[in-house]
């Protein structure tokens, strides 16, 4: 419930009068100062992507590599309790959750004090504290055209009157910052209140979104301007030392970081947990002195530099070696004898391959198009693709919606994805998709050539995954052909609706089914919709989704909006993986988090067992 009227005019007035004593800014930047952190520089973390990053700034980046790396350097209001499941929103850079009003339309958020930007160029190479106003500025940003963010839908149509500065710029040519904007009140120096144009009650995770909410200066931006993908500066435990694009990326403790200690709340029956708990309680964050991040984007040479003790860190043992390194899903003996550990979980993710809805030949909405999707869809083998391209090493996705997140049903059960060649090739034959010249495979109903072009990365996994999509096309008389290109630019050639086929998944940054079926909104075109599905009947129930508290009525307009995605089918779903992340013994407290971008904030090293286990 919202405090009294008495208690909210109280703390209005003090804290008017704080805002208004510049004194108090500059001593809490005296006192900052003096802040020492306590990251021990001989303590580093080294491991590798598999997938090159794109760049630091959030409100531009949505891939998970570039967010892995700024959500350490730019933090947002809420974060995530590490080691509580379910999983739990708690304050980060604010004092208290927010006050959220009863009808879900009014967000008040109360900003710390004493929380500064690390230093920098932009300020002096000064620290400089965050004040409210540099969130409604961050929030601006990605409303911005100039900033072309890729998050956009997220929040879209969302804050009352980001439209008329939208207007602004479409009039003007550019955005008005100081404009003043009804959907974001500055009430004092550290509280902003955000008025939403309708009840919203997902909007709160937006809080805790790295690639929304990340807060950044405006002094930042200005200085760096198109070069602010390589110069993040924020709030949080770690700095970017290094960056060589597409190959290594190096981060140092913030000097500049407020005292945080390690505080986690683990289920009582996890043992694990517990345990780590028992180690890190109270210690002073961040305790990792560095972390070194390499591209490495072959497994083979990405599995040995762990083996070799390089890194100290793996995400994902390769699937490939999964049968020798996970006999029934456990460690084999000699990694368990050198202390390996394994941390294994159905990620909060869903694996799919979409068509390009606005595609002549794989898109549109008539019943032959649907025929050939859903065609290709029954006669692609999921069953191969889980037991030998992915070793088992995932289970088959039913809906978009991954494990762990509100809206998810493992009991849902369809046989429309269902691996069925005998039902595609007669599916084909009844829409005209025949065999003319007798070569084996299948010609459009015009008797033009039908060739399904599917995009893929030039990797070994990606290599396995071409096998067995090619062998089932083959078996259903369909020619497929495979463009091979860099991650990052098939991305932006997705975005830019340049491919016909392409497999992608997708890990949320929070657990509700709304942010999955975000994928499928209409109006997200070009951004997270890779497919550019278009039905009106989905984009209202997604409308209606988030204005409704959870329940029943929510639950059941999400198995609406998936049964509609089945129907017409944008999408072959693929799989939902299990994540085997293996750590060396001599780091503490390594856990994969559902929503949270990175973790190494909340680990440590025993410096003395990697020095003992060296020799």
């Amino acid at each position: 419930m919202s405090p009294s009227r008495k208690c909210i005019w109280f703390w209005l007035v003090a804290l008017l009068v704080i805002g208004s004593n510049p004194s108090i800014g500059e001593a809490l930047q005296a006192s900052v100062s003096n802040n020492q952190s306590s990251a021990d520089p001989d303590k580093v973390l080294r491991y590798a992507f598999q997938i090159a990053e794109t760049g630091f700034d959030p409100a531009r980046t949505s891939d998970v590599y570039s967010s892995n790396v700024s959500s350490l350097i730019i933090e947002t209001p809420l974060t995530y309790d590490f080691l509580a499941r379910p999983l739990k929103l708690k304050p980060n850079l604010l004092e208290t959750m927010p006050d959220i009003s009863e009808d879900g339309t009014t967000y008040t958020l109360k900003f710390r004090k004493g929380i500064f930007f690390a230093s920098d160029a932009a300020f002096n190479g000064k620290p400089r504290e965050l004040i409210a106003a540099d969130y409604a500025y961050s929030l601006k940003r990605v409303y911005d055209n100039q900033t072309k963010s890729p998050n956009l839908y997220l929040v879209d149509r969302k804050i009352a009157g980001m439209e008329a500065l939208k207007q602004r710029q479409r009039d003007t040519g550019k955005f008005d910052y100081d404009m003043p904007c009804e959907g974001l009140q500055v009430l004092d120096r550290y509280t902003l209140r955000i008025k939403l144009n309708q009840p919203d009650f997902i909007f709160i995770y937006m809080l805790a979104s790295n690639n929304v909410s990340s807060v950044v200066a405006r002094e930042v931006v200005e200085k760096y301007g198109d070069d602010i993908m390589a110069h993040p500066v924020g709030t949080g435990p770690y700095k970017l030392e290094l960056w060589k694009r597409s190959s290594r990326i190096h981060l140092v403790a913030n000097p500049d970081f407020r005292e945080m200690h390690w505080d986690a709340e683990p289920a009582a029956d996890d043992k694990f947990g517990q345990e780590t708990k028992l180690r890190l309680q109270g210690k002073r964050m961040p305790m990792i002195g560095r972390i070194e991040i390499f591209i490495i984007e072959e497994t083979q040479p990405r599995w040995l530099a762990f083996l070799n003790e390089e890194h100290d860190f793996m995400e994902r043992v390769p699937e490939e070696f999964a049968s020798s390194v996970l006999p029934n899903n456990k460690l084999a003996l000699p990694y368990a004898k050198r202390g390996i550990q394994l941390s294994r979980v159905a990620n909060m993710e869903v694996g799919y391959a979409y068509f390009a809805m606005e595609h002549p030949l794989v898109g549109g909405y008539t019943p032959e198009k649907i025929a050939l999707r859903r065609a290709i869809n029954n006669g692609f083998n999921i069953h191969e693709h889980v037991g030998i391209a992915l070793r088992n090493q995932a289970i088959r996705a039913e809906s978009p919606v991954g494990p762990g997140a509100y809206g998810y049903d493992a009991a849902f059960n369809t046989d429309v994805n269902e691996y069925d060649p005998a039902r595609s090739r007669a599916l084909l034959d009844l829409y005209g998709y025949t065999d003319r010249d007798g070569d084996g495979y299948r010609e459009n109903p015009d008797g033009s050539a039908l060739l399904i072009e599917q995009s893929s990365a030039p990797t070994q996994q990606d290599r396995q995954y071409d096998e067995v999509w090619k062998k089932s096309m083959d078996a259903i008389g369909i020619r497929m052909k495979f463009n091979k290109a860099q991650w990052p630019d098939l991305l932006k050639e997705s975005r830019a609706g340049k491919l016909m086929m392409w497999r992608l998944s997708w890990s949320p940054t929070y657990p509700d089914a709304e942010a999955f079926f975000v994928m499928l909104y209409g109006p997200n075109g070009g951004q997270a919709n890779h497919s550019r599905f278009k039905n009106a009947a989905f984009d209202k129930l997604y409308e209606k989704s988030s204005t409704l508290p959870p329940g029943p009525e929510r639950l059941a307009t999400y198995r609406e909006m998936n049964r509609i995605m089945l129907v017409n089918a944008p999408w072959r779903l693929l799989v939902h993986r299990f994540y085997n992340d293996v750590t060396h013994p001599w780091v503490i407290g390594y856990q994969r988090h559902p929503s949270l971008r990175s973790v190494w904030a909340y680990l440590d090293i025993d410096l003395e067992k990697q020095k003992a286990m060296a020799k």
